[in-house]
């Protein structure tokens, strides 16, 4: 049936126009409208209004009110604008609802606009009314922010939803006029809004769906260490399925926004799409929907453009940044398919927040574990040095294992390698704290059985602190360790040496034609008595000898019930490595110790090989 507009007093509206039940009506409803005013009967607008502030002001209610009509009836809409110029006379529902306010201006002068939007709704329910039932606009709130009067007519077969604005500077005050917040979520609601049939089967289709692509999307984000592999996999889970283009911004330690990963279903536009991106950053607010975001170029074959959202990520009140999606052609994202984003960028938030936490703890781990072991090995005369180092444990440069070789000035050097009971950050200090006090001692000038007494004390004396301190529950630290002096001799080739292992496995010495041999005694460990005496032990390294420490991760290595050093058996590994260099033979004895058992090592290794280089 025509619509008539019963209370402008026109006998004829300006444009009248059927719109089908589809995603494009909003936008061809606006079109309508804006063509109206500006593209009509030539009118004379007041002084300081211009034509185009009324059409925009119109299109964006009648965006409003068809976007309502889609949600919640589905049904063809029928879109009326009629003009009100001086002279023309109201009556009604909007007379009364401007009582008060005059025409202005002379016969022809534009005073005012009306327009009706109607659908096959029976009568009974109004979208987006005070019954709260709008789904994701804002309702009826926008027509009364910015109409000068609007009501709603029921008929028997449709309703009827209009609107007047008024050319008046009265009316159009600053708190009327529509924030730029309202205007982006009236746009999005237009995008996130179903139509009655390819989206109503997309909404039932991620219904479906959408609970099991979550999980996955949980569980592929789960347990990553680096935020922009977490921004890279949120794109690939988003494209194609939800989106034809994906891009993800985090936040700098400066506030500001960097790109982190940009991806494309057609991997050929990912640069352009990247440098399109690039110099148009979202500020890092706290909003989680989604907001309409700028067309790239770029994005698409034909240049047509599409629609773009942009979510916040964000994770305990705090922004770390945010994921723009975009779809190519007229806007297609339902509402639930809004929300199944949303919930992604909550997961990706989260797991960008979890990488960080892991990143910061261990850069401050490197940091300190950097203070724990030597840079690298210093380089002596006529003996070969070599070390294999592998702490047990995901994401460790340090454990309770140690080593060191540094010299002591007057031609002679001193080398160490040691365990700490433990493999916790405190046992992590102990490392440090014991490399440190032997290298000082050994420059003062105490012998091998002095350092090795002292350290002694030092560490029995802090075990009793911790103890009295922490009581029964406190755990004392217990170190073994194998700690020698080595003075190269020019004229042999070969190494004078004196050492000893307490609570250390011997350390042996391979000699072509004599075999392996141990070089000490095992003594009492570190920590445990304050009285206990050490006995050093001297031998020579003559050119062409080898003299292995290792610690007890490879001596107690497990096959079953059985270790490597059951019947000496590394004195057997060692045996077979007559004629090679020390970082030959560091590496047989790490290779030997992995491939002992069928399960991954459970200790650190750590590996010390001295050889006397033939002259």
């Amino acid at each position: 049936m025509p619509v008539r507009l019963p209370f402008s007093g026109l006998s004829d509206p300006v444009s009248r126009t059927a719109l089908p039940a589809s995603q494009l009506a909003p936008s061809r409803a606006r079109t309508l409208v804006r063509a109206a005013i500006i593209e009509g009967p030539p009118l004379a607008a007041p002084d300081g209004w211009k034509l185009e502030r009324l059409a925009e002001d119109a299109a964006l209610l009648v965006s409003e009110l068809v976007t309502n009509a889609l949600m919640h009836a589905g049904t063809e809409v029928e879109i009326a604008c009629g003009l009100e110029t001086a002279g023309h006379g109201r009556d009604g529902p909007a007379a009364a609802s401007s009582e008060g306010s005059e025409a202005s201006g002379d016969d022809g002068d534009l005073t005012g606009v009306l327009v009706e939007v109607a659908d096959r709704q029976p009568a009974g329910r109004v979208a987006g009314d005070a019954s709260g039932q709008r789904g994701r606009g804002l309702g009826l709130q926008i027509v009364g922010a910015l109409a000068e009067s609007w009501g709603v007519t029921y008929r028997r077969t449709e309703k009827v939803v209009w609107f007047r604005l008024a050319v008046s500077e009265m009316v159009r005050t600053p708190a009327g006029a529509l924030s730029d917040a309202m205007h982006r979520e009236l746009v999005a609601a237009e995008i996130f809004s179903p139509s009655a049939g390819a989206d109503r089967r997309r909404v039932a289709e991620w219904t479906d769906r959408g609970g099991a692509f979550l999980a996955e999307a949980s569980e592929l984000l789960a347990g990553q260490l680096d935020e922009d592999m977490v921004a890279a996999l949120a794109g690939q889970l988003l494209v194609p399925r939800l989106a034809d283009w994906c891009a993800v911004w985090l936040t700098t330690d400066s506030g500001t926004m960097r790109l982190s990963r940009v991806w494309h279903a057609d991997e050929r536009r990912v640069d352009a799409l990247r440098f399109a991106m690039e110099p148009d950053r979202p500020p890092p607010t706290l909003r989680t929907v989604g907001i309409p975001w700028p067309w790239p170029e770029g994005a698409d074959d034909d240049g047509t453009g599409g629609s773009a959202l942009a979510f916040s990520l964000v994770s305990g009140g705090t922004c770390v940044g945010s994921l723009v999606i975009g779809r190519a052609g007229p806007p297609e994202t339902t509402d639930t398919v809004a929300r199944t984003v949303e919930d992604v960028a909550r997961r990706v938030a989260q797991a960008v927040v979890t990488a960080r936490q892991y990143t910061r703890q261990t850069s401050i781990s490197r940091a300190l574990q950097r203070r724990q072991l030597p840079p690298s090995l210093a380089s002596l005369p006529g003996v070969e040095s070599a070390i294999v180092y592998e702490p047990h444990g995901r994401g460790q440069t340090v454990g309770g294992d140690f080593y060191d070789l540094f010299p002591m000035g007057n031609g002679r050097w001193c080398f160490l390698l040691g365990d700490v009971q433990g493999k916790d950050p405190e046992a992590m200090s102990v490392t440090g704290l014991t490399r440190h006090l032997v290298r000082l001692l050994a420059r003062e000038g105490h012998g091998v059985e002095s350092v090795l007494g002292r350290l002694n004390a030092a560490m029995a004396e802090e075990g009793a602190e911790a103890v009295a301190v922490g009581g029964e529950s406190a755990q004392p630290r217990f170190l073994s360790l194998v700690y020698g002096e080595l003075e190269p001799d020019p004229d042999s080739g070969g190494a004078r040496c004196t050492l000893a292992s307490a609570g250390h496995p011997p350390p042996l010495k391979l000699s072509p034609g004599a075999g392996v041999v141990p070089v000490a005694e095992q003594q009492m460990l570190l920590g445990i008595d304050d009285g206990t005496e050490f006995t050093a032990f001297p031998f020579y390294l003559a050119p062409g000898e080898t003299l292995l420490c290792v610690t007890d991760g490879v001596t107690e290595r497990r096959s079953g019930h059985r270790q490597l050093d059951d019947d000496d058996g590394l004195a057997a590994i060692f045996a077979g490595c007559v004629g090679m260099g020390a970082m030959a033979v560091a590496e047989r004895v790490r290779q030997a110790a992995h491939d002992f058992g069928p399960e991954p090592v459970e200790d650190d290794l750590a590996i010390l090989v001295l050889h006397a280089v033939m002259g």
